[in-house]
């Protein structure tokens, strides 16, 4: 990774899935949408879609499931209905961000996408719903040279659809979470409303929609996230870095100054404004805004991760094993960082080690497709020894 910010966040984008900002309400955001700029969405963009039952949904509640929600209770019932590894048989894929119907015809999805179809099996059913947002590190991952950054949200339900019913220590709710945490962990959260949900489905299919090169269809669900909660923010950033790549840069530079206005120490805004500065030939602002952020931030998401890709190039094999131990250590669910950090102990020789980190990127492992790229390469590194 280059050292100097205004290289390495050029094409930043973050997706906060449970972001949720606590600020002033914004009456205006219409101010930032030029529909007139991009073409019309290729795709539907609707919010009624994003929780919608499907045929399949409503039989698999009224019929294959319906005994046991009468045996086990509807909360318990739809839990072990949908997370029981011996019945739907979900798994967890982050590759796309799924609305309730496409999740549940996929049987997988990331945890937003579960949590969304969850929620849209316990209204069908008249269970209370509450999303909160689980305060945890961010996880960064990269695609097609576009950073995400990952938050958290579970769900829990109650037996009532009212939000007072709610009470953590009651036995009248049943908390759901994909992404457990150690039980010597105390979480901290707090409920994040329906809309905000919408709002952040949204706003990750803008990022994907970048990522995927369809920027058209990506400033529309951009624009729609934002119209859906006008105070989630990274939705605000997600419209400015779309702007950015469609060459909209005094749109763009208008975004992140309100953004930077509200919050003046967000250095990704900052880095984005800085790549928005340098485009415009603005140097000095830009570098200005890249030293305060290299200053706050000195080592990004990647830092250790990149430089360690550079040693592997060089055949720098122990100095590329401490870089990405380096990485592994402050972002240990990270599939990317161990399956490189398993590649350098295979070139030191050190086979059980390779196997070790092999094992755990397999295990952390986001979506199928690497999945079956990982426990392929496991199998295949068996057969050595030390």
């Amino acid at each position: 990774m280059k050292k100097y910010i205004t290289s390495i966040w050029a094409i930043l984008l973050s997706i906060l899935l449970a972001s949720c900002a606590t600020v002033e309400k914004n009456p205006r955001t219409s101010e930032f949408f030029n529909d007139h700029l991009f073409a019309p969405p290729t795709e539907r963009i609707h919010r009624d879609d994003v929780f919608a039952m499907s045929n399949e949904m409503r039989h698999y509640l009224q019929t294959t499931i319906a005994e046991q929600l009468t045996l086990k209770g509807r909360q318990y019932g739809l839990f072990d209905a949908l997370y029981n590894k011996s019945q739907l048989k979900l798994s967890y894929d982050s590759e796309r961000t799924r609305n309730a119907r496409e999740a549940f015809a996929a049987r997988s999805g990331n945890c937003l996408s579960l949590d969304i179809m969850t929620g849209a099996f316990a209204k069908e059913m008249g269970l209370g719903v509450r999303f909160q947002r689980v305060f945890v590190e961010p996880d960064w991952t990269r695609m097609d040279g576009v950073y995400f950054a990952s938050g958290h949200v579970n769900i829990t339900l109650g037996r009532t659809p009212s939000y007072e019913s709610f009470r953590y220590g009651t036995g009248n709710m049943l908390t759901i979470d994909f992404y457990p945490m150690s039980s010597d962990v105390k979480q901290h959260a707090y409920g994040v409303s329906e809309e905000s949900i919408i709002a952040m489905y949204m706003n990750n299919r803008a990022a994907e929609s970048l990522a995927a090169g369809e920027i058209d269809n990506a400033y529309w669900w951009a624009r729609e996230a934002i119209r859906t909660d006008p105070d989630l923010q990274i939705a605000h950033n997600t419209l400015g870095v779309i702007y950015r790549h469609h060459k909209n840069l005094t749109e763009a530079e208008t975004v992140f100054n309100y953004l930077l206005a509200r919050e003046p120490n967000d250095t990704l805004v900052m880095s984005n404004l800085a790549i928005v500065y340098k485009s415009q030939g603005r140097m000095t602002e830009s570098e200005k805004l890249a030293l305060k952020v290299t200053k706050m931030q000195p080592y990004p998401p990647f830092y250790f991760f990149d430089l360690g890709r550079v040693a592997m190039r060089d055949g720098n094999f122990r100095v590329a094993r401490d870089l990405f131990a380096k990485e592994v250590a402050r972002a240990g669910t990270q599939s990317e960082f161990h399956f490189w950090l398993a590649s350098a102990y295979f070139n030191l020789g050190e086979i059980k080690d390779a196997q070790k980190h092999l094992a755990l990127a397999n295990e952390y492992s986001a979506t199928l497709k690497e999945r079956a790229l990982y426990s392929a390469k496991l199998e295949r590194i068996k057969s050595y020894r030390n």
